[in-house]
């Protein structure tokens, strides 16, 4: 756990003081910066709000109707945007659309999926009919043992690219992936004496985890990269927040497509026939139409380097120096004018 290694001082940070200026003692053991906090009060109230998002979005759409939530997820994520575009630096802020691109772009259907995999004799005559044992224990543990390849072929292959082509190599493939769902639907595998099985062990089942991998490790770099110093826990909460928020409003979209769409995945009378084109549409062409255009809204740097040059950029020391600059210039303007009225004063009295 992370626990102990904090504990015992592995992970190298400065212990702050109650001495401190603008620290806070709020209890025994539990400080609190305050006077980072009212320097940049517009930054951390939006941060706040966009985690309290999440638990709104899921109680609206639990007690509203699923139109209900995508409007009031669009309003959020619209209000998110332009308050990161007047708050931060422009390059952030193109990073940060980059995120909510890709992040909805990938639409989930994987219930419908998982429906049709599952699905009875009744509901899918000559279909996969797995059973949930086999689907659920099969694809949790090839999972695990492809999560960790995937580090290794990342680190081996892909860590040494630039950000843009590792993520649009990530997309590509994430795109393709979704063709092995839709070889067993379309029942080519059978065409060519492959059984549902061990198609789906050595494709969706691999593919999935792998490419999940793939696509987490720059994504994650990319949140850490973007923090800038002082602010780096509660900006990186800000990128994986709404990141998160978008994937909650994919996997409504995905929910609202399957509805519309007039799919029935449950009876005895079950219809998938439009899940191949929705495979089609919003799993191999929206992912690659929208995150590839996407990702030239991050800067072409390496992954070792950095994503903004916040020395260069002097985002809230600037606000803070134009601040100071018109109070003091304030100051000399009351000044001159408090001397102008004893010049006039002086010269009347002579």
């Amino acid at each position: 756990t992370p626990f102990y290694p904090t504990l015992v001082g592995w992970i190298p940070e400065r212990i702050r003081t109650v001495e401190e200026s603008g620290m806070v003692k709020l209890c025994r053991g539990c400080l609190f910066d305050k006077g980072s906090f009212q320097e940049k009060k517009t930054p951390f109230i939006v941060i706040t709000l966009c985690g309290l998002s999440a638990p709104l979005l899921a109680a609206i759409t639990t007690y509203a109707d699923l139109v209900i939530g995508l409007v009031f997820s669009a309003v959020l994520i619209i209000a998110f945007s332009v308050a990161t575009y007047y708050i931060f630096p422009k390059t952030f802020f193109w990073v940060f659309l980059s995120i909510i691109l890709t992040s909805m772009s990938w639409i989930s259907i994987g219930s419908a999926l998982g429906y049709y995999y599952t699905a009875s004799k009744e509901c899918v005559p000559n279909g996969p009919n797995f059973s949930y044992t086999y689907y659920i224990t099969v694809t949790g543990i090839v999972g695990s043992v492809v999560n960790f390849v995937a580090v290794i072929l990342y680190q081996n292959f892909l860590s040494s690219w630039r950000f843009r082509p590792v993520l649009i190599f990530t997309i590509v493939i994430g795109s393709l992936a979704s063709i092995v769902d839709l070889i067993i639907i379309m029942r080519w595998n059978i065409a060519i004496g492959i059984p549902d099985k061990v198609f789906f062990l050595l494709g969706s089942a691999i593919f999935e985890n792998l490419v999940i991998i793939l696509q987490s490790i720059p994504m994650s770099s990319i949140y850490a990269k973007i923090a800038p110093p002082g602010m780096e826990s509660a900006v990186f909460a800000y990128t994986v927040g709404i990141a998160n928020f978008c994937g909650m409003v994919s996997s409504l979209l995905g929910s609202g497509v399957i509805q519309w769409s007039g799919m029935i995945t449950v009876g005895d009378t079950c219809d998938f026939d439009a899940l191949p084109y929705l495979i089609v549409i919003f799993s191999i062409l929206v992912p690659m139409l929208v995150g590839i255009p996407a990702a030239f809204l991050i800067p072409n740097v390496l992954q070792t380097e950095h994503l903004i040059d916040w020395e260069q950029e002097q985002w809230y020391e600037a606000r803070t120096e134009e601040v100071e600059t018109s109070e003091h210039g304030n100051e000399d303007d009351d000044d001159d004018d408090y001397t102008a009225e004893d010049s006039r004063l002086e010269s009347h009295l002579l």
